[in-house]
This record gives structure tokens, sequence and C-alpha cells, in this order.
């Protein structure tokens, strides 16, 4: 498979943060769909594509080195300046159900290694996304 491009390894790793408890939600998938449909990043992103490069992802995982394989691929993919967008996109969709798993908190530390994003960086990101996902109940 050759090198994916910017757009899905980011995809990449919202895939696998939502697989990493074995049990992608609806909620997780249709959440993929949204932050493809309107983030920014993702505006000259053909949304037709996104179930392909999920099936892509899927199967990279299931071949050696696996979770570390698909990390180290999308730290080489990605631009350092968007480090922090990757990872506020796979704690989007890790938070969106509202319940973070030990399996989900793994994949985010990980992720978090992998792409050297800063503590203040990472702090903020899951505070905001926190309190966007919030409900009066």
């Amino acid at each position: 498979m050759s090198r994916p491009t910017t757009h899905e390894a980011l995809i990449y790793l919202m895939v696998i943060t939502s697989a990493s408890d074995r049990d992608m939600t609806d909620v997780e998938l249709a959440r993929i769909g949204e932050v493809v449909r309107s983030w920014p990043i993702f505006m000259d992103f053909d949304q037709e594509r996104l179930v392909k490069v999920a099936q892509d992802c899927e199967e990279l995982l299931h071949h050696e080195p696996g979770l570390e394989g698909v990390l180290d691929l999308a730290r080489r993919t990605i631009p350092e300046r968007l480090h922090d967008t990757a990872y506020a996109a796979a704690f989007e969709v890790a938070s969106v159900d509202l319940e973070m798993r030990m399996e989900e908190l793994r994949v985010l530390q990980r992720l978090r290694q992998h792409l050297s994003v800063d503590g203040l960086t990472i702090a903020a990101i899951e505070r905001a996304t926190k309190a966007r996902h919030r409900t009066l109940t």
C-alpha cells in the first residue's frame, strides 16, 4: 500500500481511536463523518472515499506492525504543524459518547507520544472537546 495522504492519515487516527475498544459505535462513526464534512482541514477531501479509507486503515491494523505501524505512518505523513489537529480529531471521536474506555485512553496516550504534542496543548484540546460535548442532563 502506498503512503497515505495527510487526509487519509488523519482519518486513520480517528478510526484507530474508535476501533481501540473493538466496538466502533454508530455515534463514533457518525462523528468521524461529521469531522470530515465540517472541519476545514478536510475541505478538499472527497467524502465519498471515507469508507474506503477506513477499510484501508482496518487492513493495516491486521498486519504487522499493526497499531504501532499506523501511528508511525501517521506521524511521518501528517505535517508537524498539524499534529495538534490530528490529536484533536482523534480525541473528538473518543469523547463523543461521553465514555472513554481504557483502550481508548491507551491509544490516545500512544498518539500523544507519537505526535509529540505538548501537555498544555493536550489539556486545552481535551478541555474544549469535553465542554463541547456536555449536555444539560
